[in-house]
């Protein structure tokens, strides 16, 4: 999320939380794209991290966009933090490690994503060059420790900092050293809702596999095509993972709420300020805990609309979904990522036969798979089926749902193109993580370093 959110419309039961949810539903000609994409900055002289402050800095990368593009800035304790386009047609955020994110406008047609994250990488490279600074497009840091990782000065971070390392061996990594691309999808119904997370929750590993780049840490290969992915396996199970109760025939709007009102919060905002709420759940908020501890101490629909963006499973439910699968990757997997999703879900036949595909999956089969393709990669099973094998059919359901969604370019061409990058490794039947090791073991001599030259923006 770019920027927190402050609404002090009063929350008078859970009914009002779910309805917050169900206010999403939109009709199909309203469903947009949203896709966001982070990436790491480097100074190319020394493929060292960019800091903070200073005169080549990220926050030089913000003031040079804000002028650019005269979008407002996001302010934190008098430091900016990022950018939004006033009309909500896009914002730029900091990660906690310096990750620098584009939250992409809601739009019609994977086209206009695409156009839209060329645009911006185009637009940031007019400030970052001057700067001496490229991006690195992976799904985790390949070089830099923890320690050499610059910290942002977002005050919500440091609540998260403090917190993390109680609930699981690796949520400082996940913060500061790792990078995604996501993709954020609506929903016409309750039913339809019901319908996307269940088949999007099943194939979220497929979409994991087939995008898995990040094998590299401190250096060195790790063992595994998805570091990313398996850093989030020990993060914090409390608000991550894979939700048992998605799989029921009867799941709903009002069973998400229930569980997210049991996840710890992080933070309220008040007057300004972020105070430290790791102490409770959003239940207990509701039920009187913070009284004489924060300023009005009475949720408010602000309060549960940051309280959502900080429960991390593998799909996110605010008033549309999000896709959280997938490896940060190179400019042609920022197209391919929603295309992937969009033929699969927003195509009625296409929908079907994914859940036909995949219904029999049960949560245990799913957390097994999601369990093993950090390290298996393509080669990962389900029902004595390969991922790869499974991924042949999942493309071609996708592919089949974007030809039928005929949504063409000004030169006539569908949308179905951008899934060649992922047709190409199913194909080939290794992931990027594994072209990329070969590469470290031969041409690049067992050194890191040319993974900045090679894997820039």
């Amino acid at each position: 999320m770019a920027r927190d959110t402050t609404d002090e419309t009063p929350i008078n039961s859970v009914d009002d939380l779910a309805g917050y949810l169900a206010s999403g539903c939109k009709p199909r000609e309203q469903w947009r794209i949203g896709t966001e994409h982070e990436k790491f900055p480097f100074f190319i002289e020394d493929n060292s991290p960019v800091p903070y402050d200073g005169e080549r800095s990220i926050r030089a990368l913000l003031e040079g966009m804000r002028e650019k593009l005269g979008w407002s800035p996001i302010m934190d304790d008098g430091r900016i933090i990022g950018l939004y386009e006033p009309t909500g047609m896009g914002a730029i955020s900091l990660e906690p490690g310096g990750q620098f994110e584009l939250s992409g406008a809601p739009l019609e047609t994977i086209h206009q994503t695409c156009r839209e994250s060329n645009a911006h990488l185009s637009q940031l490279r007019t400030i970052a060059d001057p700067l001496g600074i490229k991006f690195l497009g992976l799904g985790a840091s390949p070089k830099w420790t923890l320690a050499e990782t610059p910290r942002m000065p977002k005050s919500r971070y440091d609540i998260m900092r403090a917190y993390m390392p109680k609930v699981g061996s690796q949520g400082l990594d996940m913060m500061h050293r790792t990078s995604t691309i996501q993709v954020n999808l609506d929903f016409s119904s309750e039913a339809d809702m019901r319908k996307k997370m269940q088949a999007s929750y099943r194939l979220q590993p497929i979409a994991t596999a087939l995008f898995a780049n990040s094998p590299f840490t401190e250096g060195r290969p790790n063992g595994m095509v998805s570091w990313r992915a398996d850093i989030w396996r020990d993060t914090d199970n409390d608000r991550a993972g894979v939700l048992p109760f998605v799989f029921s025939d009867d799941f709903g709007f009002i069973d998400y709420v229930e569980w997210a009102l049991d996840v710890p919060m992080y933070f309220v905002l008040r007057e300004g300020r972020y105070r430290d709420c790791t102490h409770v759940t959003f239940r207990q908020f509701m039920g009187g805990a913070l009284e004489g501890q924060i300023p009005d101490a009475r949720p408010n629909m602000g309060d549960w609309i940051n309280h959502l963006s900080t429960v991390f499973p593998e799909v996110r439910m605010k008033k549309f979904l999000e896709m959280r699968g997938a490896d940060g990757g190179p400019w042609r997997r920022i197209c391919a990522l929603p295309a992937f999703w969009v033929g699969l879900l927003y195509d009625e036949e296409a929908l079907e036969a994914a859940h036909t595909l995949t219904k029999s999956w049960r949560y245990k089969d799913v957390v097994a798979l999601r369990n093993a393709v950090p390290r298996e990669g393509l080669h990962a099973k389900i029902h004595n089926q390969t991922v790869r094998d499974i991924a042949y059919e999942v493309l071609a359901i996708a592919r089949a749902g974007l030809q039928s969604r005929a949504r063409l370019s000004a030169e006539g061409f569908d949308e179905a193109h951008f899934l060649a990058p992922l047709e190409e490794i199913v194909a080939r039947g290794t992931t990027a993580s594994e072209q990329m090791v070969t590469q470290f073991h031969s041409v690049w001599g067992e050194s890191i370093e040319p993974i900045f030259m090679e894997y820039a923006y």
